[in-house]
């Protein structure tokens, strides 16, 4: 038989006829096509909504003034002749490049610790350095009063100094910054090439030699990357400069008190775009970094296995014990503060500031309120962020929509939570905007969430999708399989692991956030964190602590929640992982 005829139709059909089944199963496979086309244009389209326009709102209302005129560049001008608000650039610049200089260092000797020697308790002492991260920034900021401030217990050790004013601002900031850069910074460490180290060992290079020649230029982009991260979460934060601040101005704050104070919508524009410009600059020199990083990467590395040095080990651990004991310190402070009747006068300890300053004083309310945007935001975000991931990587189809969701994806690790609060306001809050009425609702405060955390969450996923080969959703399609049920389940299944980290990280961060919302809330949808900010503007720091140590202990329980989940749901997720 010849290749002809292995290529005859069947009989009773013509050359030129093609079987029924195969045109049904060509439209079906057309079909599902294009459900997933609809869904990537919704996925655009959304982001377009929720963020591009506020910030393009923002860049309007910059070159107009109150009455809707076209002035240019003339709120610029007039901000810039400000000497006041013209100092609060210096100001946070300032701030932001000390707490680099200052944290850079002190994290990275911490992760050397953990990455380079053989100390016990490197589980410990990593856990307790992420404590920050579970809390409120303002939580750092009502501690160090508590300990530096006119009635702290350390005072004296300031000598004339106020811890109201750049030095507040610098420790605390310190404090909520260091597990970022902490995190970067291993991950960094941690792909060093370990056949490197044993070259030099065999050349007998010394430990000083090794560290400026190998782990040095080898960290380096982690260093930078982890630089950049620190510098524009400071530039960025809002809750520490307003509580320990004091009179030292920052733009956070210019922001703040532009919108608030004044009702300066346009001014407070002008100033969020001055606070936009380090945040984009940040951003994109880290994404530079991050692409030449992964050029950096060899498949025949091997992992660096650090060996005993009983001196070296034990500084490593004297070091790593005072930065945990220090962070305890903080948090215990807060909690310690919550407890007791009234500082410094009555320190008799009692759940009074949890009755009566919670439940009494109707903040309760608020703490199930950061709760169920915490929940609508994990189910919600997740999926968004995931399926959103998911259309992008491994669906057909629609080339010319994916590099647009992808850039409008990245867009806002760039955009901080104040300018985008702002942009919300001044969008949504439009009588001719036919979604005016998700203004001051428990959904807007939602989507600015999801979308103020977007971005890491979307790297998350689509690090998780891309080890995954193309030949599943292949092999789907050959067999007629809508890429929906591919997604259900193959694709979730296999990146389990990926989609609870981002549930994680949603919820630590809908709990925490303060910055996004804190234009946003309403009377009906108070927050915790924002609660937080009012009673220490009152005066009633015990409430505030009590409120900050719920938050804290909240995100503890749901990490424990997290590790026991994913225990029990990969062990029946995820059975192929196992040896056979």
């Amino acid at each position: 038989m010849n290749r002809a005829d292995n290529l005859s139709p069947p009989l009773g059909m013509t050359a030129g006829a093609t079987p029924a089944r195969n045109v049904r199963g060509h439209q079906q496979s057309h079909w599902h096509d294009r459900i997933g086309h609809l869904l990537l244009l919704l996925m655009c389209i959304g982001l377009a909504v929720f963020l591009l326009m506020p910030v393009l709102m923002i860049l309007m209302h910059s070159v107009l003034d109150a009455q809707g005129r076209y002035v240019g560049l003339r709120q610029f001008a007039e901000y810039m002749s400000t000497p006041a608000l013209r100092q609060s650039i210096g100001n946070t610049l300032f701030i932001a490049t000390s707490v680099t200089l200052l944290v850079i260092p002190a994290a990275f000797t911490f992760a050397y610790a953990l990455t380079r020697s053989m100390m016990p308790l490197k589980r410990v002492f990593r856990t307790i350095s992420l404590i920050p991260i579970l809390a409120p920034s303002l939580l750092a900021a009502i501690s160090f009063i508590q300990w530096f401030g006119t009635q702290g217990v350390l005072k004296g050790l300031l000598g004339g100094a106020s811890i109201y004013g750049p030095i507040g601002i610098i420790i605390s900031e310190c404090y909520g910054v260091f597990p970022h850069a902490l995190m970067i910074i291993i991950t960094a460490l941690t792909l060093a090439d370990g056949r490197l180290y044993e070259v030099a060992d065999s050349l007998g290079t010394g430990t000083i030699r090794k560290f400026w020649t190998i782990t040095l230029p080898g960290a380096k982009y982690g260093l930078i990357s982890a630089a950049l991260v620190v510098f524009t979460f400071t530039v960025n934060d809002f809750g520490v400069p307003k509580v320990i601040g004091g009179e030292f101005n920052v733009l956070a704050i210019d922001v703040y008190q532009q919108v608030i104070g004044q009702q300066n919508f346009n001014k407070g524009a002008v100033v969020s775009l001055l606070l936009l410009l380090p945040a984009l600059m940040a951003f994109v020199i880290d994404f530079t970094i991050r692409r030449k990083l992964q050029s950096q990467l060899s498949a025949r590395a091997v992992p660096y296995v650090p060996k005993k040095n009983r001196v070296f080990d034990a500084l490593m651990f004297v070091y790593c014990a005072i930065i945990c004991g220090l962070m305890l310190a903080v948090l215990g402070m807060a909690v310690y503060t919550s407890l007791i009747k009234l500082w410094p006068y009555n320190l008799t300890l009692s759940l009074d500031h949890y009755y009566f300053g919670l439940v009494e004083g109707e903040m309760l309310e608020s703490y199930l309120n950061s709760l169920k945007l915490a929940l609508y935001v994990v189910v919600f975000g997740t999926t968004l962020i995931f399926s959103t991931a998911y259309l992008v990587e491994k669906t057909r189809g629609m080339n010319g929509v994916r590099p647009v969701i992808r850039m409008l994806a990245l867009l806002p690790m760039g955009v901080p939570g104040l300018v985008l609060g702002l942009g919300y306001i001044m969008f949504f809050n439009d009588p001719a905007n036919p979604l005016s009425f998700l203004y001051r609702s428990m959904l807007i405060l939602v989507l600015s969430t999801i979308v103020h955390y977007f971005t890491s969450s979307y790297l998350t996923a689509v690090t998780a999708l891309k080890a995954i080969d193309n030949e599943f959703e292949a092999v789907s399609a050959s067999l007629k399989v809508p890429f929906y049920k591919t997604f259900v389940r193959v694709t979730v299944p296999v990146c389990l692991p990926a989609v609870l980290d981002i549930g994680r990280y949603l919820f630590i961060n809908a709990m925490t956030t303060i910055s996004t919302v804190v234009f946003l809330y309403s009377p009906d949808t108070t927050l915790a964190s924002v609660a937080i900010l009012n009673l220490e503007a009152e005066g009633k720091i015990g409430p505030a602590t009590a409120m900050a140590t719920l938050i804290v202990l909240t995100s503890i329980l749901v990490c424990g929640l997290y590790a026991l989940v994913t225990r029990v749901l990969l062990k029946k997720a995820q059975r192929w992982r196992s040896a056979t």
